[in-house]
């Protein structure tokens, strides 16, 4: 197992449209466990693969408190199947845009059908924060943000933010090359410029 780089904001991967697992072999396997390994020391609750930069619909969860056993999830190929017409309110925030904390509406059950790590198929139903965090991570796999529920005045806010502290990491590289891949809060330099140099224009959802 291995711990992998998240991207960050602004980086286009983020927009990226994840393609469907067609077999489920020792490479889904391999990205499965460095995922977990990534979640957990991020630490996180929810994971997609894209944001790691594999553009699968893959994602892990993991829902158990901190004094508490590991309770691991693996959702392969994940499609939300119904939402009902309820809604809830949950605060969510994302491993792809660090310390940032925004009040999002979402179905308040959903039912799910995805592949176990076997190729079995499941349908199952969620609700509450279950239900929440597998709609933010099928979102992550559709190329769909959390912000993207918010209003755009703070969509915008944020965007800026993260886009100008990306410019000053590709600046500092420049500046000193022998900064070369040094991570910080915002993701390594060369995925900063990534996002900076090619991210296509928003389309909001």
């Amino acid at each position: 197992m291995a711990v992998r780089e998240i991207i960050i904001l602004p980086d286009k991967r983020l927009r990226f449209v994840s393609e469907p697992v067609k077999r489920i072999d020792a490479g889904v396997r391999k990205l499965v466990e460095d995922m977990f390994e990534t979640m957990y020391a991020a630490p996180g609750i929810g994971l997609a693969a894209i944001q790691v930069g594999v553009a699968k619909r893959v994602a892990t969860l993991d829902l158990s408190k901190k004094e508490e056993a590991h309770e691991p999830q693996v959702f392969i190929n994940p499609e939300i199947t119904w939402a009902s017409k309820e809604k809830s309110i949950h605060e969510e925030g994302c491993l792809s845009i660090p310390e940032y904390y925004e009040e999002v509406e979402r179905p308040v059950l959903v039912k799910v059908k995805y592949l176990d790590l076997d190729g079995k198929t499941h349908e199952i139903e969620a609700a509450g924060l279950f239900a929440t965090c597998l709609e933010h991570e099928i979102d992550h796999i559709n190329g769909v943000l959390f912000i993207d529920h918010i209003s755009k005045l703070k969509r915008d806010r944020i965007i800026k933010k993260f886009s100008k502290a990306a410019k000053k990491k590709v600046e500092a590289v420049i500046a000193d090359p022998g900064i070369g891949p040094r991570k910080s809060v915002w993701g390594t330099a060369s995925n900063a410029l990534n996002g900076l140099r090619t991210a296509p224009p928003q389309r909001w959802r």
